[in-house]
């Protein structure tokens, strides 16, 4: 059996499911979800989930020969435009700073594994909306779902624009996730209004389909 170290946010556990095990039969997939994990908060040595040592010696003490990474729905979806708002700094440049904190974070694991990322989910958390943790943790932020999308799809180019210049696979779902109106497909939205994730059926078949071959 072949494992795979999978690092992320919480998005991550979508590996545990039943239909990875199903189609990569001869694959075990190390989990390891840090719960608020940002690309942007990888440089930072005070980050509040401290992220980044918690990778650090998960990848110390693999044996997997192959990563896959998860990050940056916290970023675009909520830290990108409060840092702006408190720093009195534009998005573009909170968000250059994500892009380089997680290219960084990439060519680092690069040098010794086989590298892979997925895109970042787009946003589901839809404008006005109160219920649920998280959307009241990012209720200071005032940006649309549209510009909150908009942000994601821009990270996500460049991201895959790093990769590919990198020799690191990207898993990209946009042209999947993105529906009408600037904003993810309603079919992608979990049947718990209140959670911010994909549909686990719906993702895990996405991802299921891209990585087969690549993985």
């Amino acid at each position: 059996m072949q494992e795979i170290l999978i690092l992320g946010d919480s998005h991550s556990p979508i590996f545990n499911h039943p239909l990875f095990k199903e189609k990569f039969p001869n694959l075990v997939f190390n989990v390891l979800t840090v719960i608020g994990a940002t690309a942007s908060g990888l440089e930072n040595p005070n980050s509040t989930t401290q992220a980044y040592p918690v990778f650090r010696e998960a990848v110390s003490q693999t044996t997997a020969k192959k990563i896959i990474v998860m990050l940056g729905e916290v970023d675009t979806g909520f830290v990108i435009w409060y840092r702006a708002q408190k720093y009195q700094e534009s998005v573009a440049a909170m968000l250059d700073k994500a892009i380089a904190s997680y290219s960084k974070f990439l060519a680092e694991l690069n040098l010794h594994f086989e590298v892979a990322c997925i895109s970042t989910p787009l946003p589901t958390i839809q404008d006005g909306n109160d219920w649920g943790d998280i959307a009241n943790a990012r209720r200071e932020v005032t940006a649309s779902q549209v510009q909150r999308t908009a942000l994601t799809l821009d990270f996500n180019r460049a991201m895959q624009q790093f990769c590919g210049q990198n020799d690191i696979r990207y898993i990209m779902l946009d042209d999947v996730s993105l529906g009408d109106h600037g904003i993810v497909k309603t079919e992608l939205l979990n049947s718990n209004s209140s959670n911010h994730h994909y549909d686990p059926e719906r993702y895990s078949r996405l991802l299921v389909e891209r990585l087969t071959g690549v993985i």
